[in-house]
């Protein structure tokens, strides 16, 4: 029974891995190999109505695919700008000023990282796809399947009154220039609108030297002989397409998020907006929205001197043809005639480096996604991270993450494997009795109890390790799934990129070594079908780590290694060694006549 619970412990385990490795297979771009894909947000029929103003921004601000814009009959086409700096290359549209693409420079995507795989292919004579290397292209307005864009604009309360504004009206960007320059420190781009409903907008981007915060600075003016009242939204809009999950869903958010301090922060699934299912927190005078994904994060902030004054309202809307919204929306006083307003607002647009973005706004830092493991992932991120100060390498600050996890938990497994040392001590005094009992299950089971508590064994005792490493195992998965910080970090020699596989296999191959030899020093189970489970899990694990990420693979060999040497030790002092148990002899009757 105990050799059973040992046994469906390690399954449990076995099963876990595989989630893992599915999960890391769709983010690696392949389907899953064994789960199906739950249900993905599915594309927003077309032909459906946009979503009531009461869940979105309203037509002027969120208009469905197609729409009729403002100005007349056809979208406004306007001058589209270039901005280079050290981190952004970015495209505004003169269409609303619209920020509708961002490269980060610093973070660059390619299509072939060289391996075992390439090389195999170049010995046969067959060909290699050429690796293309090009930066992370965050922001872009493409087709609806690949749209994501930053947009800003005026509403007119009055709803019968004159359109202002917004991210569909043409603006015309004034003569500056457009290039940080060596030894510049602050660039800005003005983008100014013609009056529409008696309000002129004008819009300047300042882009700072090594900042992912963007400051976007509104000046509405009143040029009528009139008072207005305006509103002014910050949005974005983005396809609906998430990467595919398993029934457990162990793949990182993506979609809208919104954070006040009364209802914290809170996801919101682009499913959810579809279906109307969305309780969106109550008007506030704090808070922002963001747009999450995998390592990158676009947010909305208004987090200026003076900004906690402005009354904010949050809206989501589904806008058809897999387009989706998430704004904020500022009540402004009212405008007297020839009177203008400033507003102040950041457009953060870069890496989710949980540091920064606890430095940057309160609850920026949560849009990092840990998973179900939080409570264990976030302390072990920090842990890392300290090591990382010291060390200076993700890979060897893996390493010493595990040298410091042994350490803690040294007395607690020592006890496990001294009754696992135990366990394999009197092994032949089990199958001995298996044997001689093979056709008496109950009584075995009562005779097995009976040898344990004479050897004061606890059967049970050994399970340990398994029952600590599964929770530790699965949060450090999330932490390199979700850390921007060990997406191409290199270790040594041929690991460049910890968040990959390895492309050479080398520690897939040395985990299963030690695997296997961790599996020779316990104890073998006296049936020999869990026995023979025992050696075939280690191989089957092997293929599956074969595509998980090269920081997780280095972190189960450290794990391993000492493990071994702890357990080798302990078995060498209790005499104890991998040796398998010896089968029972079965006495023979002496023949007639001897």
């Amino acid at each position: 029974m105990n050799d059973i619970r040992r046994t469906i412990l390690w399954v449990i385990f076995g099963f876990s891995l595989v989630l893992l490795w599915d999960q890391w297979q769709v983010y690696n771009g392949h389907k899953p190999t064994f789960l199906p894909s739950a249900k993905t947000a599915a594309p927003a029929d077309s032909s459906a109505p946009p979503a009531a103003s009461a869940s979105g921004v309203p037509a002027a601000a969120a208009p469905a695919a197609g729409a009729v814009p403002v100005q007349g009959s056809a979208p406004a086409i306007g001058e589209k700008v270039t901005v280079s700096t050290d981190v952004f290359k970015a495209t505004i549209d003169g269409e609303g000023g619209t920020l509708s693409e961002l490269q980060l420079l610093q973070f660059l995507d390619q299509t072939n990282h060289g391996g075992l795989v390439e090389w195999a292919r170049r010995l046969v004579g067959l060909p290699v796809p050429q690796n293309e290397v090009h930066p992370v292209m965050l922001m872009e307005n493409g087709s609806p399947a690949t749209r994501y864009v930053a947009q800003t604009g005026l509403l007119n309360t009055v709803d019968t009154g004159d359109r202002f504004p917004n991210h569909l009206s043409l603006m015309t960007a004034r003569p500056g220039p457009r290039e940080l320059a060596e030894g510049q420190n602050k660039l800005e781009v003005v983008f100014e609108s013609q009056p529409v409903g008696g309000i002129k907008y004008v819009k300047t981007y300042v882009f700072q030297r090594g900042d992912y915060t963007i400051r976007v600075n509104h000046q509405v003016v009143n040029v009528s002989d009139k008072p207005r009242d305006a509103q002014l939204y910050l949005q974005f809009t983005r396809h609906g397409t998430v990467a595919a999950g398993t029934m457990f869903g162990t793949n990182t958010f993506t979609g809208p998020a919104i954070y006040t301090e009364q209802k914290k922060f809170q996801k919101i699934d682009f499913s959810a907006i579809t279906k109307g299912k969305v309780e969106l927190p109550a008007p506030a005078d704090n808070g922002w929205v963001a747009m999450v994904q995998h390592y990158f994060v676009s947010a909305w902030l208004l987090n200026v001197p003076g900004s906690d004054t402005i009354k904010r309202e949050f809206r989501v809307a589904d806008l058809g043809n897999n387009l989706f919204s998430v704004a904020m929306v500022l009540k402004l006083p009212e405008l007297a005639p020839g009177a203008s307003q400033a507003i102040d607002s950041n457009l953060f647009a870069g890496p989710e480096e949980e540091k920064k973005l606890e430095a940057i706004a309160t609850g920026l830092d949560l849009v990092k996604d840990y998973g179900i493991f939080a409570i264990i992932s976030k302390p072990l991120y920090w842990l890392l991270n300290k090591l990382h100060g010291i060390l200076g390498n993700w890979g060897w600050s893996i390493v010493a993450l595990v040298v410091l996890l042994k350490a803690a938990f040294y007395w607690l497994n020592a006890k496990a494997y001294a009754s696992m040392a135990k366990m394999k001590a009197i092994n032949p005094k089990i199958m001995e009795m298996r044997e001689r009992l093979k056709d008496k299950p109950q009584e075995m089971q009562q005779e097995m109890m009976r040898i344990y508590r004479e050897e004061k064994v606890n059967p049970m005792g050994g399970c340990f390790p398994i029952v600590i490493q599964i929770p530790v195992f699965i949060a450090l998965y999330w932490v390199l799934l979700s850390s921007v910080e060990m997406r191409h970090a290199p270790w040594i020699l041929w690991i460049h990129d910890l968040s990959a596989p390895d492309p050479w296999f080398i520690l897939p191959v040395v985990m299963t070594a030690t695997s296997l030899f961790q599996t020779w020093l316990n104890p073998t189970p006296p049936d020999p079908m869990q026995a023979k489970l025992m050696w075939i899990m280690p191989l089957a694990f092997s293929v599956m780590f074969i595509f998980f990420p090269a920081g997780l693979v280095l972190y189960w060999i450290t794990n391993n290694v000492l493990s071994i040497a702890q357990q080798w030790f302990i078995n060498k002092r209790l005499g104890v060694l991998g040796n398998p148990p010896k089968k029972p002899k079965v006495p023979t009757l002496a023949k007639p006549g001897k």
